[in-house]
């Protein structure tokens, strides 16, 4: 297993160690932003495992039992010592991904008239949900602008006082443009008042985030998007004194102390155990440890810069295509991630992100289009009027239908992200593909 005490990242020989798979199948994996890749070495000791120990279910006393309760246990001491968050302080709640860990907010958050909910308008979808239950409570619902650039806007003038519980919500790092957004904007909020969620799924596989200098209530992330393996799986890491403020409404296997269908009664446990509803994920978990001590192994402020010079690579790159590329996000590297969002140039009008994508996929460049589940970010990015937009969103949906009625703009664009396993290679195979893509499209124009 590779250690974080040796001097270089060496990716060459990672990924021959790990992900021989790129090299055998001819693929460019720059989708980073969607799953990173797991290691071989991580699939293997799974496999080892599964077919030499026994592990039951949490929830009994039984040997196989006892060794899935401590797995359980060594995930969320590992999950905290990434997030540098102290065990008296915070508690780690197992979900389905980071969705799921929203999930567990938006239906537990005490909102009520009084209540704020306030979202920059750069978000993932899963957490643009969490304003239905706010409306459903009497909740003010507001969102934070983004510039040119697609940072976001100054919240403050948008963290009013709040006579209720109110919280506040942001990406870390968008999954849209790479941005990342002021950490400091957790304890601004928390002076005026507002529990406040970091979404850390695009954040925390290439940069560290310590609660301990960041104390933010809630934080968001899936382990797959670290280390690739296992999928089903993501966390809710939470303020115990956050997690006390909410309020189920519902009980499920394992959350409670008892049950008494006759008498009508019931009792919670308390903390995190209120939350974890039927048997969690036990088979898994034990590789979402050797996940996290490979990740810790590898050490995240190498990968941090290993992927800030690929992502310096590629926005060059795209630079130097002039008028051919436009680039959504910050035009540099600094207070970024390893997510860059383009399309391409056919004359005056932009190519549909569909056709790239499956030129990429001839080539075996694995890339994403649409608008990543981030419409704040899109809707910026591409200036898709407010009234256009919900005139052309009435009625059946449709990926063509929408675009003709917005007169043919841009709707969705090319995504690519770097992580441990990408190298210069990779992002010169893209970068070729753009370049042929557009001197093609240029052509046609001119001959138009």
């Amino acid at each position: 297993m590779l250690r974080a005490s040796e001097a270089d990242f060496d990716v060459a020989r990672i990924r021959a160690q790990e992900f021989s798979r790129l090299e055998a199948t001819h693929c460019a994996y720059l989708d980073y932003a969607g799953a990173a890749l797991y290691p071989e070495s991580l699939v293997r000791r799974d496999a080892a495992r599964l077919t030499t120990t026994v592990l039951g279910n949490p929830h009994s006393e039984s040997g196989p039992s006892l060794a899935s309760s401590q797995a359980l246990a060594t995930a969320r001491e590992l999950t905290l010592r990434l997030l540098d968050a102290d065990a008296g302080d915070y508690e780690v709640v197992f979900t389905a991904n980071a969705s799921g860990a929203t999930r567990v907010i938006a239906e537990a958050f005490p909102f009520a008239e009084g209540s704020h909910l306030v979202l920059t308008a750069d978000n993932h979808n899963s957490v643009n949900g969490l304003r239905v239950a706010a409306c459903r409570q009497g909740a003010a619902v507001e969102y934070v602008g983004l510039d040119g650039a697609l940072r976001g806007a100054d919240p403050r003038p948008h963290l009013r006082g709040a006579t209720a519980p109110s919280l506040f919500a942001f990406p870390a790092q968008s999954n849209f443009s790479g941005v990342r957004h002021p950490l400091e904007w957790v304890r601004e909020a928390q002076q005026r008042g507002y529990l406040v969620l970091i979404d850390a799924a695009a954040y925390v596989p290439t940069a560290l985030l310590s609660l301990s200098k960041v104390p933010a209530d809630f934080v968001a992330l899936s382990y797959y998007k670290m280390f690739g393996y296992p999928t089903g799986i993501g966390a809710l890491v939470a303020r115990r004194s956050a997690l006390a403020l909410l309020r189920r409404g519902y009980f499920g296997g394992g959350t409670v102390q008892y049950v008494s269908v006759q008498t009508g009664l019931t009792r919670l446990k308390r903390g995190a155990e209120a939350f974890k509803d039927g048997t969690p994920s036990f088979l898994a978990v034990p590789a979402v440890c050797d996940g996290l001590r490979w990740l810790a192994d590898i050490g995240p402020s190498r990968v941090a810069q290993h992927t800030t010079h690929l992502t310096r690579c590629l926005l060059d790159g795209l630079r130097a295509l002039d008028e051919r590329v436009v680039v959504y996000g910050p035009a540099d590297a600094a207070n970024r991630g390893g997510t860059v969002t383009f399309n391409l140039r056919h004359g005056r009008e932009v190519l549909a992100y569909e056709l790239v994508e499956a030129a990429a996929r001839e080539k075996g460049i694995a890339i994403r289009g649409g608008c990543f589940c981030n419409p704040g970010a899109a809707e910026h990015a591409f200036q898709i009027p407010a009234e256009a937009a919900r005139a052309c969103l009435s009625g059946e949906f449709s990926v063509s239908r929408f675009r003709a009625c917005l007169g043919n703009r841009p709707i969705g664009a090319i995504r690519a992200s770097v992580g441990i396993a990408t190298t210069e290679s990779d992002v010169h195979r893209l970068l070729e593909l753009v370049d042929e893509l557009t001197r093609v499209a240029t052509a046609s124009a001119a001959r138009c």
